[in-house]
């Protein structure tokens, strides 16, 4: 059986950061000495954590030695994720023996997690005072050596005679970071680098060893600063983490620094932001934000440095998010500088700087926007949407206009109507997602009535999602078009077009994957007689529900296959799902009865994959595209860096000669770039106008 859900239910999110976005707004209530927990405390807020998972999350795990062993080994990954600090020798010394562990986690028994962090801290201290000695000492770069950076698949060091010839490789490749740097800075032709210079010189920013100990003076004070608090929530977010990638523990200090994030995406410079071995990389752009607007910085590229107006710069290698976000927002109108290792240009490319204007992002940046284009004497109708936006509040207090992305949508469907529009394009390849019954509500503008989505709860009860709404905006060819970054609801409705055969999906050859529900349980200590409230001890978010397309198929790991690949950057990148640690599989339920709107829809999808294949060989933006990719692919397989200067240097030269020239051709320095569709979005335009000739029978 069936529960039926309407498109008017309100308020399920699904996509991660909004979730977060909903908690942080309603977590306000800790009480002014929320970072001072007693032992009793710690332990009580170790149980209640393990109580909500083992009691609601989707994937029902067992309460058994095999969940402790998971777990310590995510917390390791948490502390030393790069294999940087811990022993072969460490690590059995934890692990041993696994039955205490998981006798100590069943009584909120946190021991083991201070004991380890003792080590962790001890590590830390020992790797300052080597690298304090070593820097002492004349490096020589002319040595041919090779250091592998990203350590996280390789097997931990043996020994302290390991580690240490490890650490060696580590701070001679950090001291070789910042003379090619500077040697980048001093033989550019680019004014912004030419103001660097004399801002470094100004500010004494001193040489590349003095840089290198100044980070680990401040990595070193933050590591030593975390309370028991900041520690146990390491813990138990690698608690979570075991039950699935969305699911964490957040200590209330933690919580107010998401708000921080979110801060960022309305007060800065419009990006998200996690770390990255290290490095602070870029993991979206806000539309409409200072970032998204200047066209610059890519998702993918790490900060490494952050330079004020005034000219004061901070090394934020090595920083955790919420410190670094600190200094990259700022007020309106101010400017920040970000020195940026660019990700298409590989582990041995030198750091480009990017000059932004913090702005107040206004909503109306991230709302649907429509545009008509002639293509082939076809009138093509696109439009970008950046998320299934929603305003609650509204929508609870019953104003019949509260804000929603459906009639924002709605609105441009009925312009392209009275303009004659032939086909329309849907964009989300930058769509994260966002309210479900936005999702629904969007996929009834182009369907008369029908199931949207399946919903499978942690009890394994089926609900159908469903769109009632008999009205339809438009009955026209509807192209869908994905890429890797597309998920959550943005799954739901590409599926649900696609699977009553309603439109033809393009783009990358699948979305991000994301096929769960969230869910946040903030978590109370009881309540004080005197203060008249209870204690705010954190929050759980977990993974709670799987929806799935009418097909039966879920959405989760491999999510939304395309009909037409059109090539693109973001195809090449290892994002999505399937590359998060203990990502829940993917599986199916039955299918539902659906309609088929378009006939012989697959033997139409062959002859538009045909002339698209043609156009794109045929055209001078993909063959530089093409080559963008090769050069990616390139990249991507070098593993290790040279340390030997004068290797590096030229690799550095080759790699930046053949961006310079890729990013002509491409224009991607062109003044009038945000006037411009990009190419993917061309060929999405001309695979529209095709489709709407195939089914006027030409």
């Amino acid at each position: 059986m069936y529960r039926r859900i309407r498109a008017s239910f309100p308020v399920s999110l699904l996509l991660t950061g909004l979730t977060v976005l909903f908690f942080t707004f309603n977590c306000c209530g800790a009480a002014p000495d929320e970072n001072a927990f007693s032992d009793e405390q710690l332990s009580a807020i170790t149980l209640k954590t393990l109580q909500t998972l083992h009691k609601n999350h989707y994937r029902q795990i067992e309460l058994t030695s095999k969940l402790a062993v998971a777990h310590l080994e995510a917390y390791i990954k948490a502390l030393d994720g790069n294999n940087d600090f811990f022993t072969e020798k460490d690590i059995k010394l934890f692990k041993r023996p696994p039955e205490e562990h998981f006798s100590a986690l069943l009584k909120g028994d946190n021991t083991k997690a201070f004991q380890i962090y003792g080590r962790f801290l001890a590590r830390h201290a020992e790797y300052r005072a080597f690298a304090e000695k070593l820097l002492k000492t004349k490096i020589d770069f002319t040595v041919d050596e090779e250091f592998t950076p990203d350590r996280s698949k390789l097997p931990r060091c043996k020994d302290d005679a390991e580690l240490h010839a490890l650490w060696h490789k580590r701070i001679k490749n950090e001291v070789l970071f910042y003379r090619l740097f500077d040697r980048a800075m001093a033989e550019s032709k680019d004014p912004e680098d030419r103001k660097a210079l004399e801002d470094a010189k100004r500010w004494n920013a001193g040489t590349p060893e003095s840089k290198v100990l100044k980070r680990l003076r401040d990595v070193s004070n933050a590591v030593q600063k975390r309370s028991k608090i900041d520690i146990l929530g390491i813990y138990l977010n690698a608690l979570a983490h075991v039950y699935g990638p969305h699911s964490n523990y957040m200590a209330p200090r933690t919580a107010k620094n998401f708000d921080i994030d979110m801060s960022l995406s309305l007060t800065g410079i419009g990006a998200t932001l996690t770390t990255d071995n290290g490095f602070i990389k870029i993991v979206a752009l806000v539309p409409g934000g200072p970032a998204a607007r200047d066209g610059r910085l890519k998702i993918n590229d790490r900060i490494v440095a952050v330079t004020q107006e005034n000219g004061a710069t901070v090394d934020v290698i090595d920083m955790p998010v919420d410190e670094a976000v600190q200094y990259i927002r700022g007020k309106e109108n101010t400017k920040v500088t970000l020195t940026v290792l660019p990700g298409a240009k590989g582990r041995s490319g030198v750091p480009v700087r990017i000059t932004l204007t913090r702005a107040k992002i206004q909503l109306v940046d991230s709302e649907a926007s429509g545009r008509i284009i002639n293509c082939n004497g076809k009138k093509v109708g696109v439009i970008n949407l950046p998320g299934f936006y929603m305003d609650f509040e509204g929508a609870m207090r019953g104003d019949p206009n509260f804000k929603r992305c459906s009639e924002d949508v709605r609105k441009l469907l009925v312009k392209f109507r009275k303009e004659g529009v032939h086909s329309v394009v849907m964009d989300l390849r930058r769509n994260g997602g966002g309210s479900l019954a936005e999702a629904i509500n969007l996929t009834g503008l182009f369907i008369p009535t029908g199931p949207v989505v399946q919903r499978r709860d942690f009890r394994r009860r089926i609900a159908l999602a469903v769109d009632d709404d008999p009205a339809v905006e438009w009955k026209g060819p509807v192209i869908v078009m994905i890429s890797k970054f597309s998920a959550s609801a943005a799954e739901i409705f590409s599926a649900a077009l696609r699977d009553c055969d309603r439109a033809v999906v393009v783009g990358d050859s699948r979305s991000f994957g994301k096929g769960t529900v969230l869910q946040v349980e903030k978590l109370k200590e009881g309540y004080n007689f005197f203060t008249s409230r209870s204690r705010n001890i954190g929050s759980v978010t977990f993974e709670i529900e799987m929806f799935y397309r009418i097909t039966g198929s879920s959405v989760q790991q491999l999510g939304i296959r395309s009909d037409i690949r059109i090539p693109s950057l973001t195809e090449e990148m290892k994002a999505g799902e399937m590359f998060l640690d203990n990502h829940l599989p993917w599986d199916s339920i039955d299918p539902v009865s659906r309609s088929s709107y378009i006939s012989d829809i697959d033997d139409k999808i062959a002859v538009l994959k045909k002339r698209s294949a043609a156009r794109i060989a045929a055209s001078p933006e993909f063959k530089a595209i093409n080559r963008r990719l090769l050069m990616f692919r390139e990249h991507r397989k070098k593993k290790s860096v040279s340390l030997n200067e004068a290797r590096r240097w030229k690799d550095y030269q080759q790699e930046k000669t053949i961006a310079d020239a890729e990013e002509k051709e491409l224009g991607l320095k062109d003044e009038n770039k945000k006037e411009k569709l990009d190419a993917a979005a061309k060929e999405a335009a001309a695979i529209a106008a095709d489709l709407y000739d195939l089914l006027q029978g030409k």
